[in-house]
């Protein structure tokens, strides 16, 4: 079974330095239709003015996964780390017991495009942990990356959930993704266009999947897009 959401009916926020589109409920847009899927409980899709950003602030017990798209995001936190994410990258904030940190645009001329997105833990109030890692080299020569899973595998960043997180920058004859029985996913398409198991896909829209075991793609166009692979709760 395949529901899309299509991208203009996701929340909207716009506050001049920040336009944002949130296919979960999120800040003052609520649709209880869409307050998460499985563990996941955010994506934003966040374009932010050269120059500003979201000044320092907290969380508690939240797996939060950053992915640039276009230009660069200057992260700071309260463990000390201090980093340019650029595109191609991904950053995971396990907030744990508790952190603060910014996210700024790195740039003072042009915007930074990225996505925001949150995942329950299945462990509450772990130490806090920062990781970063650039995936253009594997996104260059494969069609699923695996970016984040529980274990770390495959060089993937580690999280606190049973989740794993793939990114695809796909070629037009894409091929398929092999799926394990018992699982649902997210598809979220950042960029581009593509047909997944047949559907049509649009810049923005998103895809809730659940008893497939594969997900097929193909006349693929600058498609760029994550993948999540979540547990059936």
């Amino acid at each position: 079974m395949m529901y899309i959401r299509k991208s203009d009916s996701r929340g909207k926020a716009d506050f001049g330095w920040l336009k944002s589109r949130h296919t979960f409920s999120f800040g003052q847009y609520r649709d209880p239709a869409f307050d998460g899927f499985s563990a996941l409980r955010v994506i934003n899709d966040d374009r932010v003015a050269p120059g500003e950003g979201f000044g320092s602030h907290g969380h508690a017990n939240m797996e939060i996964i950053s992915y640039v798209l276009t230009g660069a995001l200057e992260h700071k936190d309260s463990m000390g780390n201090g980093s340019i994410i650029h595109p191609g990258e991904v950053q995971k904030l396990s907030a744990g017991s508790g952190i603060t940190h910014s996210e700024f645009n790195a740039s003072k001329t042009e915007p930074v495009h990225f996505l925001q997105m949150w995942v329950i833990p299945d462990k509450e109030d772990v130490e806090p942990s920062y990781a970063q890692t650039d995936f253009n080299p594997a996104l260059a020569v494969q069609n699923f990356v695996l970016a984040a899973s529980s274990d770390g595998r495959d060089q993937s960043i580690a999280i606190h959930q049973n989740a794993n997180l793939y990114l695809s920058r796909l070629p037009k004859q894409a091929g398929v993704l092999e799926l394990a029985s018992g699982r649902q996913q997210w598809v979220h398409l950042a960029r581009g266009s593509v047909k997944l198991n047949g559907k049509a896909l649009s810049e923005g829209d998103g895809a809730a999947i659940r008893g497939e075991r594969s997900l097929s793609f193909d006349e693929a166009e600058a498609a760029e897009l994550v993948v999540f692979d979540l547990p059936d709760i």
